[in-house]
């Protein structure tokens, strides 16, 4: 009984050291951009694009950057949404039957997860040249969507799995069909966990480099059409970094104190739907 006394408290020891880790090294990596970041924002930044010799130290800002992540990442959400969806309700028994074709697809998905990005992105940096294209919003945004697609496949996948199977046959009990009780019933169910998958996507996406880097390309100006280069804010912080210039570096922790500040909102957002659409859960 004491031996099992000491495993009690060296586990809940292990345990309450690893959330302050976790906690800890947020706040610390939180903290270290706002310090460094914050007394060198400022409203131009916000709301000009970058001027000539921007990044050796003139004036100027980079909103050319924000539109840009915002483009990319938004198009690629959406464009990965579309293919996940289906893929995720296909996985699921009841439409695959957990055939060989299902399980292969699982697998190819995981390994799509734990590709590297600049795989991705030299793999549609060698497709874009086969067809003679440059460098382009569409071209990021399609890559974009390649990399999210495992992500969030796999999460939707596992939130439907949680909808309970009772609740899917009284609604064929009722006369509805497979697809009425897709639409209606277990949709509804999972919407919560299938924003929260949107989310983590959309994370990944604006704040990836190394896919847009030979894809997306580098602009000052604001992108008119999906045919033009865009800028993107991981880039833009990249970039200021590099620069010899001490001014410049500075205004890279102010580029990702905005890249902080656009995550965190739409965080609270997708929380705040979530909660407004639990009524729908099962409990």
């Amino acid at each position: 009984m004491e031996l099992r006394r000491v495993e009690e408290s060296v586990f809940r020891v292990l345990m309450i050291l690893s959330l302050l880790i976790v906690v800890g090294s947020l706040l610390a990596v939180i903290g270290t951009i706002l310090w460094k970041g914050l007394p060198v924002l400022s409203i131009d930044m916000i709301t000009k694009t970058a001027e000539g010799g921007y990044f050796l130290g003139k004036g100027g800002g980079i909103l050319n950057a924000i539109v840009g992540s915002l483009y990319l990442a938004a198009g690629g959400t959406v464009l990965a949404f579309f293919l996940s969806i289906g893929i995720a309700f296909y996985l699921q028994k009841e439409y695959s039957g957990g055939t060989k074709l299902s399980n292969l697809t699982r697998l190819s998905l995981d390994i799509l997860w734990g590709t590297p990005s600049i795989v991705y992105g030299a793999f549609g940096f060698t497709v874009m040249m086969y067809f003679h294209m440059r460098a382009s919003l569409l071209g990021g945004i399609i890559i974009l969507a390649f990399l999210e697609l495992p992500i969030m496949t796999r999460a939707m996948e596992e939130v439907l799995k949680t909808v309970p199977r009772e609740l899917k046959e009284v609604s064929y009990s009722l006369g509805a069909t497979r697809l009425e009780t897709t639409l209606r019933v277990v949709s509804k169910q999972a919407l919560p966990g299938l924003m929260t998958g949107v989310l983590i996507a959309f994370g990944r996406g604006i704040g990836d480099a190394a896919s847009i880097l030979f894809t997306a390309g580098y602009t000052d100006r604001i992108p008119t059409s999906l045919f033009d280069a865009t800028a993107s804010l991981p880039l833009a912080i990249f970039f200021q970094l590099g620069t010899p210039s001490p001014q410049v570096q500075q205004k890279a922790y102010a580029s990702a104190v905005i890249l902080l500040v656009i995550v965190l909102a739409i965080s609270i957002t997708t929380r705040f739907l979530s909660r407004k659409y639990t009524k729908y859960i099962i409990k």
